[in-house]
């Protein structure tokens, strides 16, 4: 058992909770991306949850106290992710196969898993591994069950491999720094990063277009898909991830990332009426039993 079982369950909810919100942001970014491109998007997203986010200051909700502490692994931090990652998975994505790009985020919680090790000095067990790959099975599945559109070159590639290598380098950073700064302290150092690179590039491949920055927010489905991508994909789930990361060990906290994958594939079925077969269920069932084997099979 754990030596903290409330701590512990508070954290894995907080991971369901981020987790399933990740799940739904496919469906938001699909319908945000039929008004507005991708950098557009992203700074709008990390912009509206940076000036949220700053409203808590002058509240007295929440704290940013760098007295004492150093800026760098903060920036470091931000700069892994939301940056490299969502360049590494949106170009990822755009330049491969459905499936290579699935299984290659899919890879993420258990490289992550394998870093923590020489890293971090955390040792999953045997079970807990085993209970990764299952999850991880389920995740390829589903991917082996889409449609595989898109098409694979040497760009794709090299864009994923920088996405699962960001996602990874913050996952570490994250819990290695958890110690030293407050949740709200890296994630707001995390959102001001993504406001502070993506807008100038959105406004750039624009031209300075300040009127067609802002049009989008006429369309009313985007603004609402933008708000829940701000609010509760950002800085929610940012919030909740680093929580997550301060309680859990790598290995425990990790693999609640396939958990997306169902969410998004069961709110595809739900809401946009695509098609979801018994194969589609095992392959969800096969991600929730490995996820539920990891936190059960954690050291005592």
């Amino acid at each position: 058992m754990d030596r903290n079982p409330v701590a512990a369950k508070k954290a894995i909810l907080a991971a369901i909770v981020c987790h399933t919100f990740w799940g739904l942001s496919f469906m938001a970014s699909r319908t945000a991306l039929n008004t507005a491109p991708v950098l557009v998007l992203l700074s709008h997203r990390f912009l509206i949850a940076f000036l949220l986010m700053s409203l808590l200051l002058p509240l007295g909700v929440a704290e940013f106290r760098m007295k004492g502490k150093s800026l760098l692994p903060l920036l470091l931090l931000g700069l892994f992710e939301p940056v490299i990652y969502f360049f590494g998975e949106q170009y990822g994505i755009l330049h491969s196969t459905t499936i290579f790009s699935g299984v290659m985020i899919s890879m993420i919680p258990i490289a992550a898993t394998l870093a923590a090790v020489p890293v971090l000095g955390e040792k999953p067990t045997g079970r807990q591994l085993f209970y990764s790959l299952l999850s991880v099975a389920g995740v390829i599945g589903i991917g082996l069950l889409s449609n595989g559109g898109g098409r694979l070159d040497w760009i794709g590639v090299a864009a994923l491999l920088v996405a699962v290598f960001s996602a990874v380098a913050y996952t570490l950073l994250n819990r290695g720094l958890s110690g030293r700064y407050t949740a709200f302290e890296r994630t707001y150092a995390m959102l001001a990063q993504g406001a502070a690179i993506f807008t100038p590039l959105a406004l750039l491949s624009l031209r300075g277009d300040l009127a067609a920055y802002l049009h989008p927010f006429t369309v009313r489905s985007y603004t609402v898909s933008v708000l829940f991508l701000a609010v509760c994909c950002s800085v929610i789930c940012y919030f909740l991830s680093s929580f997550v990361l301060t309680r859990l060990p790598v290995a425990r906290a990790t693999v609640f990332a396939n958990l997306t994958t169902a969410v998004s594939v069961f709110a595809g079925a739900v809401f946009l009426r695509e098609p979801f077969s018994a194969a589609g269920l095992l392959c969800c069932a096969l991600i929730l039993l490995g996820i539920y084997g990891v936190q059960r099979s954690a050291r005592t």
